[in-house]
């Protein structure tokens, strides 16, 4: 069984363009709300692959019963704590001329005082039937720095593998309790561990300038037994296992929604590794489901 865990639910509107005008009206009758966030993503996909999973996060305000029942007709596994946090949306423009994909992202609200301790107490008894624990995106306002540092700890402690999809303070605090798989893309690798080489949510230097930097970073960091998956968009997956790294190409595809991609790929990934297949394969397989994913306009789904 999969416990996967997200602090940032989300809304996600995705409308459909012929072509995007700036500083015009743009008016589509081609739009669509589905449950999202990485977690979600995640868990929508390993339910697509067969796998058993539950969803860990944190509820709030008055959109909640949507949410839950959008999760019910994607046959997702919720377990939640009230957290008083409002539900952010966020908003993905598709452009059909150019196949852009625009992201507007919301910010959460914070949550209450009450919810770590809530999460803590709901995620120590869903973790006792886990076999593999996935932990996936950022957090909202109002948790601590120690929450998913914490939660790594117990489920190393309790001999679950484990799979992290996360950046920055939280993901470099949680190195010390030996995650199975560490899976970011570039640009998060470059923001925790070179953050003066990134600015507003992007490389501050050129991306091919950070690359020997990169290689040498991930190649040190995976001779402690966790292994590093480096995705790159379209370009050439990066792999960093007991000091050695390989290069997995694939053919890019031409998206319709690559909104996902990323969650369809670690969830492919982990299933993949949960049959036993080697690190290599479930790469592959991680691929795959990504491509399949950019296929389609609801986000998070190969389906």
């Amino acid at each position: 069984m999969f416990l996967t865990v997200c602090m940032n639910p989300t809304l996600q509107k995705t409308l459909i363009f012929p072509a995007v005008h700036n500083n015009e009206v743009n008016r589509t009758a081609c739009h669509r709300l589905d449950v999202s966030g990485k977690g979600i993503n995640v868990s929508r996909v390993l339910g697509q692959l067969g796998k058993k999973v539950v969803h860990l996060t944190q509820l709030g305000g008055t959109l909640r019963p949507l949410f839950l029942d959008l999760c019910e007709k994607d046959n997702i596994d919720i377990r939640y704590v009230e957290s008083g946090s409002e539900i952010r949306f966020c908003y993905t423009l598709l452009e059909e001329s150019c196949h852009g994909v625009t992201e507007l992202v919301e910010e959460s609200e914070p949550v209450s005082d009450e919810t770590e301790s809530a999460i803590m107490n709901l995620y120590e008894a869903l973790l006792s039937d886990a076999d593999w624990l996935i932990i996936s995106g950022t957090k909202a306002g109002g948790f601590s720095g120690r929450l998913v540092p914490e939660m790594a700890k117990q489920a190393k402690a309790r001999g679950k593998k484990m799979v992290l999809d996360i950046r920055g303070d939280d993901l470099l605090n949680s190195l010390s309790y030996k995650p199975d798989i560490v899976k970011p893309n570039m640009l998060e690798f470059v923001s925790t561990f070179f953050p003066e080489k990134t600015k507003q949510g992007t490389f501050a230097v050129s991306e091919e300038d950070m690359l020997p930097l990169v290689k040498e970073k991930a190649a040190e960091l995976s001779l402690n037994g966790t292994s590093w998956v480096i995705t790159r968009g379209s370009k050439a997956v990066w792999v960093f296992q007991e000091g050695n790294f390989d290069e997995i190409t694939f053919d890019a595809v031409i998206p319709v929604n690559t909104t996902g991609s990323g969650d369809a790929f670690t969830a492919a990934l982990a299933s993949s590794l949960s049959e036993g297949n080697s690190l290599k394969d479930a790469v592959r397989e991680g691929i795959r489901c990504g491509a399949l994913n950019a296929a389609f306009v609801k986000p998070g789904t190969i389906k």
